[in-house]
C-alpha cells in the first residue's frame, strides 16, 4: 500500500483521531467522554450520521455553494479556536503600565494555559471569542455552573513567574465603571453611595477581568517589602531588569531633552514637568535608567518616592486595618496561606484571612473565629507589578487564589504604542518576543 493510500484509508484516519481523542479524555479525567468514540468511528468509517449538519452534501457533479462553504469554514474555525482557547492558548492584551519595562501597554501576547494546567470551564455557556462582555452586556449565562477543576499542566507557578489571573476583587463590578475596584470605592465612599452610582454586576470566578503581574511569593512563603524591594523568607529577591520605582527628579530649571527621554524609554506624554520644583515629581525608572538620569547635566538631584506615610494605610493597603501600619513600600511580614495548612484565628489577624474564608472558600467566618483556627482549602499567591509605584496589585487587594490562575504569558506577537502614529507606533523589536 502506498503512503497516500495509507493516510487516506478510513481505518487509518479512525485510529489516528481515536488515539488523539482518548489521550484528550485521559487528560480531561472524565471518562464518560469515551462514548464520543462512537462519533469518531461514525465520522471516519461508517458515515451514517451527518455530524456537520450545516454543510451540504453534494452529489457528483453538483455545483458547490460558496455561501455554504464559507459557513462550513466559519463553524469549523469557531470550534477549533474555542477548543484551543480553553485548553491551550489564549490571546491577551496588556491594558495598563503596571508591568512596564517587562510588558508594555499595547503588547498583544499569547497566554499558555498548558504551563500551569488549563481550568475546565466553570461557566460554559459563553458567546465564542468573548470573555465577559459583548455589546455592553454579559456575554455568558450562569444557568450552568460547574465546580473548579484544573487539568495537569507542565509545572506549578514559580516565584518570579509572570502570571495572568482573574482579578480577585472582580466578583462585583459597577457596570458604569467596570475597571474600578468596587471594594475600594466602598471603603472610600460607603456602600450606599456606591450603590447609587449604577447597576452592580456579580461575576463568577472564571468571568472576572484578567490581570497580569509577577508572582513574588508562593503558598507557605513569608513576604516582606522593605524600601520597595521584596524579601521572601528573610532573603532579598532578585531585582529583575524591568522593576522600576518612582523618583522625584530636580533639574536646574530646564526640561530634559525629549530625545533623551525617548532614548531612555520613557513616554514623553506621561511625564509632567513642574516649574515650581523645578523638575519632575514622578519619574518611573529602573536601576539602569536611574543611573543615566543622575548623570544628565541639567539634573541636580534625585529622590525616591518611597511611601513612608501610614496615615492612609487602613483605606488603601491590604488588609485595610489600622492595626497593620503597612504601606506599598514597607509591607508585611505576611504569611501566604497554603492548601491544608491551619492558622490560629483571632480578632487581630482576622482581617488578613476574612475574605479568603467568606468569599474564596465560602466558609463561615463567625464559626471559624469561635473555633479559633481555620484550615485553608486551596493555595494562594502574592502578585506584584514590576512598575512598583504604578501597579494595583496584592498590596492593595490581598491574595490571589489558585482557582483564579489563568496561565503564563509566552510570546508577544504584536506591540503598539498608542502615543505614536502608524507606522512608528509598532514596536518591531518586540515582535515575536518570548516573555
Amino acid at each position: 500500500m502506498k503512503w497516500k493510500e495509507f493516510t487516506s484509508n478510513k481505518w487509518t484516519r479512525f485510529v489516528f483521531w481515536a488515539l488523539l481523542y482518548v489521550a484528550w479524555v485521559i487528560w480531561l479525567g472524565n471518562y464518560w467522554w469515551l462514548f464520543g468514540l462512537v462519533i469518531v468511528f461514525d465520522a471516519n468509517v461508517t458515515g451514517k450520521v451527518h455530524w456537520n449538519f450545516w454543510k451540504k452534501r453534494y452529489k457528483p457533479g453538483e455545483k458547490h455553494s460558496s455561501w455554504n462553504d464559507w459557513l462550513d469554514a466559519v463553524v469549523f474555525a469557531v470550534i477549533v479556536v474555542t477548543f484551543v482557547n480553553i485548553f491551550f492558548f489564549q490571546a491577551f492584551r496588556i491594558p495598563s503600565s503596571s508591568m512596564e519595562r517587562t510588558l508594555y501597554t499595547g503588547d498583544r501576547l499569547f497566554v499558555s494555559k498548558l504551563a500551569f494546567g488549563p481550568r475546565v470551564p466553570q461557566t460554559p455557556l459563553t458567546i465564542p471569542f468573548t470573555h465577559n462582555v459583548f455589546l455592553g452586556k454579559e456575554s455568558y449565562s450562569t444557568l450552568i455552573q460547574k465546580p473548579y477543576r484544573r487539568l495537569k499542566g507542565f509545572r506549578n507557578v514559580r516565584r518570579g513567574d509572570c502570571v495572568v489571573f482573574g482579578f480577585p476583587n472582580g466578583d462585583t463590578v459597577l457596570r458604569s465603571a467596570p475597571s474600578e475596584d468596587y471594594y475600594t470605592l466602598v471603603r472610600v465612599f460607603g456602600r450606599e453611595r456606591v450603590k447609587s452610582m449604577g447597576e452592580l454586576i456579580v461575576r463568577p470566578v472564571d468571568k472576572k477581568d484578567h490581570y497580569v503581574k509577577r508572582c513574588v511569593a508562593l503558598p507557605g512563603d513569608t513576604l516582606e517589602v522593605r524600601d520597595g524591594l521584596v524579601w521572601v523568607n528573610g532573603v532579598q529577591q532578585e531585582v529583575y531588569p524591568g522593576i522600576q520605582l518612582s523618583y522625584t527628579v530636580k533639574t536646574n530649571g530646564q526640561r530634559i531633552n525629549p530625545k533623551i527621554v525617548d532614548e531612555l524609554g520613557l513616554n514623553v506624554s506621561e511625564l509632567v514637568f513642574d516649574p515650581a520644583l523645578p523638575g519632575y515629581p514622578a519619574m518611573y525608572l529602573t536601576q539602569d535608567m536611574l543611573g543615566k538620569v543622575k548623570s544628565l547635566p541639567n539634573v541636580v538631584g534625585v529622590e525616591d518616592n518611597l511611601d513612608r506615610d501610614t496615615s492612609m494605610s487602613s483605606m488603601e493597603i491590604f488588609p485595610f486595618s489600622p492595626d497593620f501600619a503597612w504601606t506599598r513600600d514597607y509591607f508585611g511580614p505576611l504569611w501566604i496561606p497554603s492548601k491544608g495548612s491551619t492558622v490560629s484565628l483571632t480578632e487581630e489577624n482576622l482581617p488578613l484571612y476574612e475574605r479568603i474564608i467568606s468569599v474564596y472558600e465560602h466558609g463561615d467566618v463567625r464559626e471559624a473565629l469561635e473555633k479559633g483556627e481555620y484550615t485553608f482549602k486551596q493555595d494562594y499567591y502574592f502578585m506584584m507589578g514590576d512598575n512598583r509605584h504604578n501597579s494595583l496589585d496584592s498590596r492593595y487587594w490581598g491574595f490571589v487564589p489558585e482557582d483564579h490562575i489563568v496561565g503564563r504569558p509566552m510570546v508577544i506577537w504584536l506591540s503598539t504604542d498608542k502615543g505614536k502614529a502608524f507606522p512608528k507606533n509598532i514596536r518591531w523589536d518586540r515582535f515575536l518576543k518570548f516573555v
